[in-house]
């Protein structure tokens, strides 16, 4: 089956459909499925925009609102993941994910699902480190820190993924995964983002956490986006069992929503042509939140994951036969997730402006549905619980004034070796402004309109053989040439391109030892503005 994959929407869904839709007229084919990989912006109404992580002279309504109000409907089955800018009180109605709009389906804080047999997992939010053991007790109205902190990727989302023991075909992440550009064209991406050298240099650049997932599940596909810039990569893994072939997967990163930006791309996946063509559960998935459910945390507690160090009685939280097959007769052998889209806010209406409403904590009915089914904690309803304990203790009021940005990590009962965590440097901390007119124009083979047809095949070069551990040698921080280089089967489209940037400066310290931040002109001024990013 044809399936499209996007970077970063930023609420562009009229673009992207339409962009699609050229496409598939002028290719004359069909694509079954689009995926996109976070910054989707699920937009309702003013409330929504007050809880995106920009400033409010930057907060645009797009058009998402016209798909949940049901004035238009998603030609193509979209599922998608959060990113670092998002509607989170939105997204968080749904933390095992659900439908966003009709034939829009977010998969929650992480999750797996299938469609025509083909198995798609995702992880949502960025990764950071003082945030990453925490638990998600964040809501609605936001505070400066916990709007950021919101859609920061937690420890207890990547220890339930790692559970899953069957193979996984596409996984999607919004942040890369660490290590990545040392299995592709690094010359060239640094060429187009020069201010990423010292980060790809130090091995910083990206998310650990998802690297760690990378390496274990070893997909046929991961997508990602974040960066703003197309890369492809082939990361030969290294094979689990003695005489077994290795697996390789096929990264590929994705630009954002502009005209003349690479934000688009469609590959042929194999599927199951005897596949129902709904969107259905995965089993595995399901047996591992019920087995993982009395894990949950909604404090901002720091709490670490069960490991097999003598200090747990239990750590393996796998699904067992048995357990799938309880989880097939709940079901009655019937995994099609439910059409159970329902409004949950107001919708913006342009011709009456709610400029002053406010964001209130939501408990979905998607979500109750979800739980009940599954037996599963209600995340949102727990929390609550915990808000309302709390103020009658005079308690979590307190709580909230005492979050600092700096969000230090409390100390655990248990110790956990973090050092590969701790410095972790991604890119929502760069200060991006507005952007040059005649920059990057050549960088492109997107645009939604009649002149720029997209390309069709993804190109996946510089194989290398993934080390047990994610840390990379010295050696491989050398850029190298290797034309006999192993391909995946989709054709090589390594582009030179030639790029006129203005160097962008990193927040670094002043001689006062002050945090200065530094800006460079960017287009997407929307989404970059200084004041909107995390700062470490």
């Amino acid at each position: 089956m044809k399936v499209a994959v996007a970077g970063c929407c930023h609420g562009e869904l009229d673009k992207l459909y339409e962009t699609l839709e050229l496409l598939q007229r002028r290719n004359n084919v069909r694509i079954d499925l689009l995926l996109c990989c976070g910054d989707f912006q699920a937009v309702r109404n003013e409330a929504d925009l007050r809880c995106m992580a920009v400033s409010a002279k930057y907060r645009h309504m797009q058009t998402f609102y016209r798909y949940y109000s049901g004035e238009k409907k998603a030609p193509v089955l979209t599922i998608f993941i959060g990113g670092n800018h998002e509607a989170s009180n939105h997204l968080q109605e749904l933390p095992y994910g659900g439908w966003v709009a009709p034939n829009i389906y977010y998969l929650g804080y992480a999750g797996v699902v299938k469609y025509r047999g083909v198995r798609i997992g995702g992880i949502s939010g960025i990764f950071k480190s003082h945030d990453y053991k925490k638990g998600h007790f964040e809501c609605p109205p936001y505070n400066q820190q916990t709007v950021r902190s919101a859609y920061h990727v937690r420890n207890i989302e990547v220890f339930k993924l790692k559970q899953l023991k069957h193979p996984m075909d596409i996984f999607m992440s919004h942040d890369w995964p660490r290590s990545i550009y040392h299995y592709g064209n690094k010359k060239q991406l640094l060429k187009m983002k020069s201010f990423f050298r010292q980060e790809v240099e130090n091995n910083t650049l990206g998310s650990p956490a998802a690297s760690e997932l990378l390496q274990h599940f070893q997909p046929t596909y991961w997508f990602s986006a974040h960066l703003h810039v197309k890369f492809a990569a082939l990361m030969q893994h290294q094979a689990n069992i003695e005489g077994q072939l290795p697996k390789a997967t096929k990264f590929l990163a994705l630009d954002k929503c502009l005209p003349h930006r690479d934000f688009l791309q469609v590959i042929d996946i194999d599927h199951d042509p005897n596949a129902s063509d709904s969107l259905e559960y995965d089993i595995e998935w399901l047996a591992v939140l019920k087995a993982t459910n009395n894990l949950i945390n909604v404090t901002s507690n720091a709490w670490n994951m069960p490991e097999n160090n003598g200090l747990h009685a239990k750590w393996d939280y796998s699904a067992t036969e048995g357990a799938l097959k309880e989880i097939l007769e709940e079901l009655s052998h019937n995994l099609k997730i439910p059409c159970n889209f329902s409004v949950t806010a107001a919708c913006y209406d342009p011709y009456k402006l709610q400029k002053n409403m406010e964001p209130v904590h939501i408990i979905n009915p998607q979500t109750t549905e979800f739980c009940a089914k599954f037996g599963l904690t209600d995340i949102n309803d727990r929390i609550q619980q915990v808000k309302e304990e709390g103020s009658v203790r005079g308690e979590y009021e307190e709580e909230e004034e005492m979050d600092s940005t700096e969000s230090a990590e409390e100390p655990s009962e248990y110790y956990t070796d973090n050092s590969g965590l701790s410095s972790s440097i991604n890119p929502d901390e760069i200060m991006l402004d507005e952007e040059g007119g005649d920059e990057d124009q050549s960088t492109c083979s997107v645009d939604p309109s009649p002149d720029h047809p997209p390309d069709f095949s993804a190109s996946f070069s510089d194989t290398r053989i993934m080390p047990d551990s994610m840390m990379i040698s010295s050696d491989d921080a050398i850029d190298s040439t290797n034309e006999d280089l192993e391909k995946s089967g989709v054709s090589e489209q390594t582009e030179e391109k030639s790029l006129n940037e203005r160097a962008l400066k990193r927040i670094g310290k002043n001689e006062n030892g002050n945090s200065a931040m530094k800006k460079i002109k960017r287009r997407n001024q929307a989404i970059y503005a200084a004041e909107d990013e995390d700062q470490v």
